[in-house]
């Protein structure tokens, strides 16, 4: 018999498995279950989105593309990363269409950690982040943002965090799981901290379209001195409800994305034709659809906050994404065993904060990329279990 053990990767071995996906798994094998934990819109693709890849199937366009993406589709990621962003990009030597955004943030965290080099990444955050680094043999430390400080990342924590042998920062905001944001003042002060040094940005940006109120998202892109420091990612998936495309880009200087290119080239060859086509389409005339889609949010998420806060589980408005944060502190219950027990007892499916790592111990993720009627159920069933605690 083979010695497995032998044969994989301690590294890939050591890796746990999404908190995610655990909890969704568990919910997919019961009845009844009210699930508010995996941050997929509810809503469909546009209608013109999806005439646009029918269009290009019968048409016949279904073969390779380059491997940096279709012309058209990389001309219009630029013209609307400038038109909302205000940053400017060479479409043909600082730009890569990717299969989803998490292609965009393995290419880019691989194309620039060596072994031993450090890479920084605010938790709680996006589970992603910390394996991909390990898997390319950097070393991740860790900020735990604070409720207090709303979960940003403030200028003392990054400096006090860097070393010599610091080569990148992870920054994603509008940050899932917390909601939070960081406006143009908090990225100022982090930019005030890496100019000058050799340190790059990997700036997560796919719920740039979902944010809430009159701050709308700055991209650190934008602040002065950055934009050659910065590897900006984005995506189709959340603002464009287009989950199963799997449409990102990754946008940096041309030197990095030279190298970015090279690893799309040999793990991917080019992302999907018809989702390119379909993406061209959704960048050149969806702005309203998404505006839609964000007044919907909108209010979910006034709905899902003040029931968390009626129930007794503090929960801080969440300013960007699609998602609340509340404390479950109060339960005396960990993450994970509020998580377990509500599932289990009341049906009702959530994320314990330690899926996003040991900062979030003492918070669950909910998502509002529900219905009305399905969050309204998923309170009252909450009610019903904190009243048996």
């Amino acid at each position: 018999m083979i010695d497995y053990s032998k044969i994989i990767s301690k590294t890939v071995r050591e890796i746990k498995p999404s908190g995610i996906r655990r909890f969704f798994d568990i919910a997919n094998t019961m009845e009844n279950v009210i699930s508010l934990g995996v941050g997929e819109p509810d809503f469909r693709t546009p209608w013109q989105i999806r005439k646009a890849g029918i269009d290009s199937l019968e048409k016949g366009q279904t073969r390779y593309t380059s491997n940096k993406g279709l012309d058209a589709l990389l001309l219009e990621i630029c013209r609307y990363t400038e038109r909302k962003y205000g940053v400017s990009y060479d479409c043909r030597r600082e730009a890569l269409v990717t299969v989803g955004g998490s292609e965009a943030i393995d290419a880019a965290i691989r194309a620039v950690t060596c072994p031993l080099d450090e890479v920084i990444i605010p938790q709680p955050s996006y589970v992603c982040y910390e394996p991909m680094v390990r898997l390319a043999g950097g070393t991740p430390v860790i900020i735990t943002t604070t409720e207090e400080n709303e979960f940003k990342l403030t200028k003392e924590e990054l400096l006090a965090a860097i070393t010599p042998r610091t080569k990148a920062l992870i920054l994603p905001y509008p940050c899932n799981p917390t909601g939070a944001i960081m406006n143009k003042k908090d990225l100022e002060e982090i930019a005030e901290v890496l100019r000058g040094r050799d340190v790059i940005v990997i700036s997560d940006e796919i719920y740039a379209e979902l944010t809430f109120g009159e701050e709308r998202h700055v991209s650190i892109a934008s602040i002065e001195g950055m934009k050659e420091r910065t590897i900006l990612i984005n995506g189709f998936s959340k603002a464009f409800s287009m989950t199963g495309w799997r449409m990102g880009y990754a946008l940096g200087p041309a030197e990095i994305m030279t190298e970015i290119t090279k690893i799309h080239q040999f793990a991917i060859m080019c992302a999907p034709t018809t989702s390119q086509y379909a993406a061209i389409e959704a960048l050149r005339s969806c702005d309203k659809e998404v505006e839609r889609m964000l007044e919907e949010y909108d209010e979910r998420r006034r709905i899902m906050v003040s029931g968390f806060n009626k129930l007794g589980l503090t929960c801080r408005e969440p300013k960007g994404a699609f998602y609340a944060f509340p404390s479950i502190k109060s339960t005396g219950l960990t993450s994970e065993e509020f998580c377990e027990r509500l599932l289990y007892s009341k049906g009702v499916a959530l994320v314990p904060g330690t899926a996003f790592g040991e900062g979030g111990e003492g918070f669950v993720r909910a998502s509002y990329c529900y219905s009305f009627e399905h969050i309204k159920e998923a309170l009252s069933r909450i009610g019903e279990f904190l009243a048996e605690l």
